[in-house]
């Protein structure tokens, strides 16, 4: 299906921000970006983030922050002001997906956070990286292990990439998952965890409009580069340009 929106994840222009974040968030705006995906750590210790999305008229349906063994409420209080909607845990180090012990609670994290976030009105979801797919347990891929244990509310944001990187069909695994996958993750490159290779959305190797037509729950497609060798706000502007005619007119 047609994306509804686009977001920036601003991990992507993190070294900018370290010497300016006004000046970050105002060129992200010049490129035509309208949302960004920014973080509850960077939120909670540089309140001038804030300032700066509210300046440039941006929004943030999501917002990342660890959900596991920290303070939930000052994390979803932190999302009400910021205006998002879907909370996302985005890195459960590869350590802690070793056993079916380990991803069961990691699930049981996951559930409670969402319980918390429902009194905030807010929605939890979970990020993958490409270790969720290389362990398996039971059968399957330790991401889909942790889905089957999730709370039906508990969402998925897909990173495509990741998911390839580790070494499984996309397209298949969001068929499989699709009922949770409400949000994506796009890069694209030479499908390798050599990050500083990662390139401008429809350069590399991922098959993006095929994966974005393959999720019928998709809300909103986030543009990230992990790193780049260029300069990322050419590379992010790029990606803005390819993927906008595959946002709906919703």
């Amino acid at each position: 299906m047609p994306l509804e929106s686009l977001s920036l994840q601003l991990y992507s222009v993190r070294d900018a921000m370290t010497t300016d974040i006004p000046g970050t968030l105002a060129r992200v705006a010049e490129i035509g970006f309208t949302q960004v995906e920014a973080s509850y750590t960077t939120l909670s210790s540089k309140p001038e983030l804030l300032r700066s999305i509210r300046a440039n008229n941006l929004t943030s349906p999501t917002m990342t922050s660890p959900l596991c063994d920290v303070d939930r409420d000052a994390v979803f209080a932190t999302a009400r002001e910021l205006g998002a909607k879907t909370v996302i845990e985005t890195f459960i180090p590869e350590p802690r997906w070793s056993t079916p012990h380990d991803v069961a609670h990691i699930a049981d994290e996951l559930n409670a956070a969402a319980e918390t976030a429902a009194g905030y009105g807010l929605c939890v979801a979970y990020h993958n990286h490409w270790w969720e797919l290389e362990h398996r347990h039971g059968g399957t891929t330790a991401l889909e292990y942790l889905a089957a244990r999730l709370h039906p509310e508990v969402l998925l944001e897909i990173d495509a990439y990741w998911v390839a990187v580790g070494g499984e069909n996309v397209i298949e695994l969001i068929g499989r998952l699709s009922d949770r996958v409400h949000f994506l993750h796009l890069k694209d490159g030479p499908i390798n965890r050599d990050n500083s290779q990662q390139l401008p959305a429809g350069r590399g190797s991922m098959p993006l409009r095929d994966i974005i037509d393959s999720t019928p729950n998709l809300r909103v497609g986030v543009i990230e580069f992990d790193d780049y060798a260029g300069d990322v706000f050419e590379a992010i502007a790029e990606s803005l340009c390819f993927l906008t005619p595959l946002v709906s007119a919703r």
